[in-house]
């Protein structure tokens, strides 16, 4: 059992299984959700659950989440129609609040989509400003966020494509036309990506660090092994006229600094429910 008080802002797709694991290892949880209903589902799994809405203002206890050990900010950003500043006012907010509490540690899940397609391995490094419009506000909220230090230590988690459970490759190309085959992929199980946030709260480890799988076998081979196992239509594969740019994330950093040991390694064995 822990004493430690850890608050999730967001308790989505990621944030909600994370909330369960935490609660399972010992840990005071608290969370958030931005509609009423699912306040209940998470104070059922043992969530001390506040509805709240950034828009990007805050709408609800927030001062209440900032009174936490750790707090994980895991909201995407909703860019397009709300505009490119939308994500970074967001997370100025969240500071403004965790500035105001005593929060040790910040860990704020960005994306690898931060990254350029450059044709190679990328690593942390790599990151530059870019016009697009969601990868901007990522970069952009991740150096907010970096901004506490040092009155707090801080982690920026990029992680990879998250597929599993019921977010299935196949479906959403079953049937298409793909000229995207050869592209390696960069993804990350969401068994992973909890196990990961785990080790890096319980071992306070802060930095910058890319959350994929290690191995990156192509687009095609993912497809073809997720339609086979899952009755899903087949997606023709076309040869592109020109070669389509590419990354290859690497989390050597990560494993150096967790000795994370993945469940899901390898994308072509990742975990699916079937007859979702």
């Amino acid at each position: 059992m822990s004493d430690k008080i850890i608050s999730i802002i967001g308790c989505g797709w990621l944030g909600l299984p994370l909330a369960e694991q935490l609660v399972k290892t010992g840990f005071t949880v608290k969370g958030s959700t931005t509609s009423a209903e699912k306040v209940g589902l998470l104070r059922q799994k043992g969530v001390n659950a506040y509805q709240l809405q950034l828009n990007p203002e805050p709408v609800g206890n927030l001062a209440a989440l900032a009174q936490a050990d750790t707090l994980i900010i895991d909201i995407p950003p909703k860019a397009g129609k709300l505009g490119d500043d939308f994500h970074p006012q967001q997370i100025q907010h969240l500071i403004d609040a965790i500035r105001k509490a005593s929060v040790k540690h910040v860990i704020y899940v960005s994306s690898t989509s931060v990254y350029p397609d450059l044709n190679r391995v990328v690593v942390e490094e790599d990151v530059v400003n870019m016009e697009q419009s969601a990868a901007q506000a990522l970069v952009q909220a991740e150096q907010l966020v970096q901004r506490l230090e040092p009155a707090c230590h801080v982690t920026i988690l990029r992680c990879g494509g998250l597929l599993g459970y019921d977010r299935m490759p196949g479906k959403y190309v079953a049937g298409k036309t793909v000229d995207t085959g050869a592209v390696p992929v960069n993804y990350l199980h969401p068994d992973d990506a909890v196990g990961i946030l785990v080790a890096i709260i319980q071992r306070t480890i802060t930095g910058t660090f890319n959350a994929v799988s290690p191995e990156h076998p192509t687009r095609e081979a993912i497809y073809r092994k997720n339609c086979a196992d899952f009755g899903y239509e087949l997606p023709t594969f076309v040869t592109p006229a020109e070669p389509i740019p590419y990354k290859v994330i690497s989390p050597a950093k990560l494993i150096q600094a967790t000795n994370y040991s993945y469940t899901y390694p390898d994308p072509l064995q990742f975990f699916y429910r079937s007859g979702t």
